[in-house]
């Protein structure tokens, strides 16, 4: 049922008209169905698209989804790929199949879109305490016996409101939450220290709408991180569960969850959660990474796990903005159609890689071309030499951060390398 919903829906997108709210598309294209388009296969610099322009590499793609589910395989880890990075149900749809458990959610709404499109596991890393949510949850739990969610707790005061809500709801299922141990003074969300979890658990045993199935946590808080604190921390997670088993905490379970895991020190999850002993249940030891999937040319580039375990494989950026050179007012400086409404920029400018000529369509790297700002249409562009850019040029920019970059899109065009869009893909943001 579940595989049947996400395929009506996937179909669905692929039969939404094409017009004017989606950036870049080709204007003689509007009122074709997004997947008439897909099906013509034309090139996204000869056959009427406009620029700016995100292009997502369709074989960058399809190397970092095969890399990560041969590295969760590897080191014995559940997946579940944090979706509030691309909100893509077409990329939700090829991380399952590659492999994944389920995918992970920041906010309810995120579940909700999950949800319109099938998605029978949801891990939402969040308490959560809006009524109306928790309204919503309990009847998506009520209608689908076969739908398994989980979220964190992480305060007293927010049992006492999901219980309230559930129980006003009328929940005929409690909804399993997973305590949230904090990354340490200064962090961010996750209760401080240990006494205090053992307190939540209490208040969790005391209340029927909900039911404690594990611990988790946000490696990627851990303040000043080293390879060595970072480790540290884990350590504590894991010591909690297992003291948590200890005392009885987890009752009639199928499976206690651990869960932990973004894009920057998954090698020490995957590290810490092989010692994990055995426990009353098996442990379910859920990896939550979601910027693999388009990868960057900033900050992930520079901090993925990869770097530090190379043997392991590499992933491979998939993200690159065209734009174009509209002004070249001196031999020092150009200005590109693209800026803050197309690019990130939240964590690094963005990086100009190639150009593509205006005059012949032929590809140079670009050198002595550098991005020094955004203004909210334009980019500032400086040049070493007169010659290296002129107006009409096209530019391949990389981007930093995903998580900012999907979302200034809703519909991205999946490119092979030799320009031709195979593909597009719909995102909810």
């Amino acid at each position: 049922m579940a595989g049947e919903r996400l395929a009506q829906g996937l179909k669905g997108l692929a039969d939404e008209r094409v017009d004017q709210r989606f950036k870049a598309l080709p204007p003689d294209a509007e009122g074709r169905t997004v997947g008439e388009l897909a099906a013509e296969r034309r090139s996204l610099f000869s056959d009427g698209f406009t620029t700016p322009v995100l292009a997502l590499s369709a074989e960058s793609v399809e190397h970092n989804l095969a890399l990560m589910e041969t590295y969760a395989t590897r080191h014995g880890l559940a997946f579940a790929p944090h979706g509030k990075t691309c909100m893509a149900p077409q990329l939700f749809a090829r991380q399952l199949e590659h492999g994944a458990w389920g995918i992970t959610a920041a906010v309810p709404h995120q579940a909700r879109v999950y949800r319109t499109y099938g998605i029978e596991r949801i891990f939402l890393a969040n308490e959560v305490v809006d009524a109306a949510a928790l309204r919503w949850l309990a009847g998506e739990l009520a209608a689908d016996p076969g739908f398994r969610f989980m979220c964190y707790v992480d305060s007293l005061r927010g049992i006492e409101l999901m219980d309230t809500a559930l129980r006003e709801a009328g929940a005929t299922r409690p909804v399993d939450v997973v305590v949230e141990l904090g990354a340490g003074e200064g962090a961010r969300t996750g209760v401080r220290t240990e006494a205090e979890c053992l307190e939540l658990a209490d208040a969790i045993a005391g209340v029927d709408t909900l039911r404690l199935v594990g611990v988790a946590g946000y490696e990627g808080e851990v303040p000043d991180a080293t390879p060595e604190r970072v480790t540290a921390w884990l350590r504590r997670l894991v010591a909690l569960a297992v003291q948590f088993d200890a005392a009885g905490r987890f009752t009639d379970l199928d499976q206690i969850v651990i869960s932990a895991g973004g894009s920057a020190w998954f090698d020490a999850v995957a590290d810490v959660f092989a010692e994990i002993p055995e426990l009353s249940a098996p442990v379910l030891k859920l990896l939550r990474s979601g910027a693999y999937v388009s990868h960057d040319d900033g900050q992930y580039r520079k901090l993925t796990p990869f770097n530090r375990v190379p043997e392991e494989g590499a992933l491979q950026p998939a993200f690159r903005l065209w734009a174009q050179v509209v002004s070249r007012p001196t031999p020092e400086q150009a200005f590109l159609n693209a800026g803050k409404r197309d690019a990130a920029y939240d964590l690094h400018l963005p990086e100009a890689q190639v150009v593509r000529s205006g005059r012949d369509g032929t590809l140079r790297p670009a050198d002595g071309v550098t991005v020094t700002g955004l203004s909210d249409q334009h980019a500032w562009v400086s040049t070493e030499r007169a010659g290296d850019l002129e107006v009409g040029d096209w530019v391949g920019l990389g981007l930093s951060h995903p998580c900012t970059s999907f979302d200034k899109w809703q519909l991205i065009p999946l490119v092979e390398r030799d320009g031709t869009v195979t593909d597009f893909i719909r995102t909810f943001f």
